[in-house]
């Protein structure tokens, strides 16, 4: 049984799937079928694409209609209200509109009165959500799966691999991590975790059997202007970057809370360190000063 590694790019990331099979035959066919689960749920949930069942989700929103959604998307929309109500309304995924305003390659930072006006149009609690029925009593919305959709799609790839019969592998999406199953010998995957100011540094590498693991941060696309870093984590009470935590990584069961919980924690702010500690789940943070904490620790 031989490692088999597979790169592709999707969701505007790298990505990489590493799997022990009998032969390199099995290893393709499985492989195929895993980055095409990755591309369908691109398709289908991409702000990008106009055939996309979130543009169509999105025409309704902005006309203030309804649309009727299926079993799969019922799931998600779930989850992203499970997710609001944990943050306290800090995840939502009605502020990726707020990207109308931020645009992290223009070098400047937005016009407050357009931050402004965009506030008006988000909210969770100002559409109306009652399975399969998606209802927009306010114009001009729009839902972004943004924050989840990268990390269930980790899930679902890797979920079909076990049901092929794969049993020691790892999905890579972007640094969205889903163990199938340590190696072949029995053993872990090394995982390195990014240093947010230095991305030729690593900060920590965890050895992981099994998990997933999730990482949030202000260094992927940002503005630096006098010395002062502007993240594309938007508070969308605010309509600004957050400015506490540099980077927040989770490991869970699945890659879909790891992530959301990442991203919550960095939402937060001052209270995130807390908020993870509660959780349970192990973690760790730097806020923008450099100092670091939290329970993870190689094993």
């Amino acid at each position: 049984m031989q490692v088999h590694r597979s790169e592709f790019k999707a969701m505007g990331t790298p990505c990489d799937l590493q799997i022990y099979a009998n032969n390199a035959s099995q290893a393709n066919r499985i492989a195929d079928c895993a980055i095409a689960e990755v591309q369908r749920l691109e398709a289908r949930y991409s702000r990008y694409r106009s055939d996309s069942f979130l543009s169509a989700i999105n025409r309704a929103a902005a006309a203030g209609g309804n649309i009727t959604v299926d079993t799969e998307t019922a799931g998600l929309l779930n989850y992203a209200a499970a997710c609001y109500e944990q943050s306290e309304g800090l995840f939502d995924i009605t502020s990726g509109i707020l990207r109308k305003a931020w645009r992290f390659d223009s070098g400047q930072l937005p016009d407050e009165a357009q931050i402004q006006g965009l506030l008006a149009r988000i909210g969770w609690h100002k559409l109306r959500w009652r399975q399969p029925v998606l209802e927009f009593p306010s114009l001009g919305m729009e839902l972004d799966f943004g924050g989840i959709v990268k990390e269930y799609a980790v899930d679902r790839a890797a979920a079909l691999c076990w049901a092929a019969g794969i049993r020691h592998g790892v999905v890579n999406l972007g640094g969205d991590i889903k163990i199938i199953g340590a190696r072949a010998d029995g053993s872990p995957w090394r995982i390195g975790i990014r240093h947010p100011r230095d991305q030729q540094a690593v900060i920590d590498v965890l050895q992981l059997h099994e998990g997933a693991l999730a990482s949030s941060g202000d260094y992927e696309r940002c503005i630096s202007i006098d010395g002062t870093n502007y993240g594309h984590i938007l508070n969308p009470k605010t309509g600004w970057p957050v400015k506490h935590l540099a980077s927040v990584s989770v490991v869970g069961d699945f890659c879909v809370v790891a992530g959301s919980a990442a991203t919550i924690a960095m939402l937060k702010e001052g209270q995130g360190a807390e908020w993870l500690q509660g959780l349970g789940l192990p973690h760790l943070w730097i806020d923008v000063a450099g100092k670091a904490g939290g329970t993870l620790t190689t094993t």
